[in-house]
């Protein structure tokens, strides 16, 4: 059963799909502490729910805006 949601396109999918931003702590640029500063200004938190499109949308908007602010 779908039942977890995504919170930018809304749509259903399985729990065990989940994304959430935790997972950008793995990465090496941004920094993890610059992604939760960049994503509570777009009002998401660490345990906010994401489909796999989504959380790549947001993985590269993350990185261009943070090489934008390193220029």
């Amino acid at each position: 059963m779908k039942n977890a949601q995504c919170k930018k396109c809304l749509k259903k999918f399985y729990e065990k799909d989940i994304y959430t931003i935790q997972q950008f702590q793995y990465r090496k640029t941004p920094t993890y502490k610059w992604s939760i500063k960049y994503f509570k200004k777009l009002g998401i938190i660490e345990w906010d729910s994401f489909c796999e499109k989504c959380m790549s949308f947001y993985a590269k908007e993350s990185e261009k805006r943070w090489n934008e602010s390193n220029i």
